[in-house]
């Protein structure tokens, strides 16, 4: 038996044929004989990769080698096996041929006396699947004239997938992933979380190429989502031409490993795509320290992954092996980049509490605007200062703090600090990272919290806005509620906001809405004002390259003219 099992290695079948009868013929004898099913992993070209040898009802697939011509094509094997009771096709065959992405399965399907009857064959389906499964089953044809010129079919499916590859619009340079969402939230909750998971995929320059939510009660441990769910994706890739999966929760690294070795795509998820937006964003010298600095915390819990190559030995001295001692001294590299990068951090806040206490003995008031990622606070700013800071309709678009100087049309005078917006669930390693900036906010007096009131989820975001300000400490602080971009929201939605929340309502972008603004500011910040003629002129906040300058704000409101009209960046 085992002579005529290694025998099948050398046998070969015509590219034409998913399986030539008379191999069908002697895989159903042995299966007979050995009463277990009997599989070949065949080739294109009709050659025997690997026999296997399972149990009545199953046979398990080893290993396979890595994808044949990329990832975005099937692998370049069929799967034909028995079937003892002459049953149909079962769904861990389905699986298999789903999760191995390959060409087909087919069962050989057995008569009562060991004969090879009929044979069952499913492939993956090239189209968007949609509610229908991910694969499709071909009619029952006979063994002995198998109705199907099988390279022509594996070349016209090869061709179908690369034609829904093509159809979907991307840029060359960009990556292209599907997004996943596993949740117990309500469906209009989880359709808002998955579509800042979008915008943030866009900030970071990914081409969305398809979403996926799936509602469970308990959450896969293994793989997160679902078994099933987790196929449709592999077809959904495969159709795509998608590289990167994105998940909106975050993975643990057990869970990471899961999936890239099932999927063989590359897996991140939501705090990493937000720390990959932030290295990408980050200009300042400090906001790239910030940026590492955090990502390396991130990775550190995540350099469990063995190479296979190496030993992992465990025991005492003299037993560790090579991969053991990789993996720790990996370990320690980083601890030690983190430590000579929170040396280098120390000595930029050292230097940024320097110039900010220069600033306070001026006793100049500091209002910082804070509010959720693109709600318009560098834009607000750019408005009362007629500043140039960058502001873009995406999310992240600021993460270095700006501050401009500011004169009320009473010849009061303020400093405005733009600084990084917030988001929901925001990673606690990135606001730890970011602790040297956010220092920034205990020195204000007043906290400007703008809120775009035209986002249907705008007291989601300023609840997490709220959040974020508990954990820093900063929710007892003064603070001026102003809903941004009225002129996008609709009359009685504003109405009803205004009614709910003492807030202020504004278009950053229209300066002629922003008297009720300046105003409730002034009064807010009248007792922080010391008389002009207290001030000695040498007392003036200064740089060391020169005068920072008021913004014109009293000429768009229609009172004198000031002086003056430059701006410069605080420290």
């Amino acid at each position: 038996m085992r002579k005529r099992l290694e025998n099948l290695t050398r046998r070969r079948c015509a590219p034409e044929d998913i399986v030539s009868p008379d191999l069908a013929r002697d895989l159903a004898r042995l299966s007979q004989e050995s009463g277990r099913q009997v599989g070949l992993m065949l080739a294109r070209d009709g050659s025997v990769e690997m026999v296997l040898v399972g149990d009545p009802r199953s046979i398990y697939i080893p290993d396979l080698p890595k994808s044949r011509g990329g990832r975005w094509r099937l692998r370049g094997l069929r799967f034909v096996h028995t079937h003892l009771k002459g049953e149909p096709l079962s769904q861990d065959d389905l699986m298999d041929l789903v999760f191995l992405r390959l060409d087909c399965v087919a069962a050989v399907r057995m008569d009562a006396h060991g004969g090879a009857r009929d044979l069952e064959v499913a492939h993956i389906f090239p189209g968007n699947t949609g509610d229908r499964p991910a694969w499709e089953i071909l009619p029952v044809m006979p063994c002995a004239e198998p109705q199907l010129h099988f390279s022509r079919f594996i070349q016209s499916l090869e061709e179908e997938l690369e034609r829904s590859r093509r159809a979907l619009p991307a840029a060359s340079a960009k990556d292209r992933a599907i997004l996943v969402s596993v949740t117990d939230l309500d469906r209009d909750e989880a359709a808002a979380s998955m579509q800042e998971l979008v915008e943030l995929a866009q900030s970071a320059g990914i081409t969305v190429a398809d979403t996926l939510i799936q509602r469970q009660r308990q959450s896969n441990p293994r793989y997160l989502i679902g078994k099933g769910k987790l196929g449709e994706i592999i077809v959904r890739a495969l159709q795509c031409g998608v590289d990167l999966l994105i998940f909106d929760q975050d993975l643990n690294p057990s869970q990471v490993r899961a999936i890239t070795d099932i999927t063989e795509l590359r897996v991140i998820d939501r705090t990493q795509l937000i720390l990959d937006i932030f290295a990408q964003r980050a200009q300042s010298r400090e906001g790239k320290l910030q940026v590492e600095i955090a990502q390396l915390k991130y990775l550190l819990p995540r350099l469990g992954v063995k190479d296979d190559a190496l030993s992992r030995l465990r025991g005492g001295i003299g037993m560790r092996g090579p991969g053991e001692t990789k993996l720790e001294i990996n370990r320690r590299r980083i601890k030690d980049r983190i430590a000579h990068l929170e040396r280098q951090l120390d000595q930029v806040k050292k230097n940024r509490s320097q110039r900010r206490s220069k600033r306070l003995r001026n006793q100049v008031p500091i209002l910082s605007i804070v509010g959720y990622t693109n709600a318009g606070k560098s834009t607000l700013l750019n408005t009362l200062t007629h500043s140039r800071v960058g502001a873009e309709d995406r999310l992240f678009a600021t993460l270095d703090p700006t501050s401009r100087r500011l004169r009320f049309p009473r010849d009061m005078e303020v400093i405005v600090t733009d600084t990084v917006g917030f988001i929901r669930d925001l990673p606690q390693d990135l606001l730890d990272a970011f602790s040297a900036t956010l220092e920034e906010l205990h020195d204000a007096d007043i906290l400007l919290h703008v809120v775009d009131v035209s986002n249907p989820h705008y007291e989601e975001h300023m609840e997490s806005v709220e959040k974020v300000l508990k954990r820093l400490n900063l929710d007892r602080k003064p603070s001026v509620l102003v809903f941004n971009k009225m002129d996008r929201t609709p009359a009685p939605v504003l109405a009803r906001a205004l009614r709910r929340y003492d807030a202020v309502a504004i278009s950053a972008i229209d300066r002629s809405t922003l008297e009720p603004l300046v105003e409730v500011l002034e009064r807010k910040v009248e007792r922080f004002i010391l008389p002009q003629e207290a001030v000695a002129p040498e007392e003036r906040v200064q740089e060391d390259s020169g005068e920072l300058e008021a913004g014109p704000l009293c000429q768009a409101l229609g009172a004198n003219p000031l002086h003056g009209t430059g701006h410069r960046s605080l420290p």
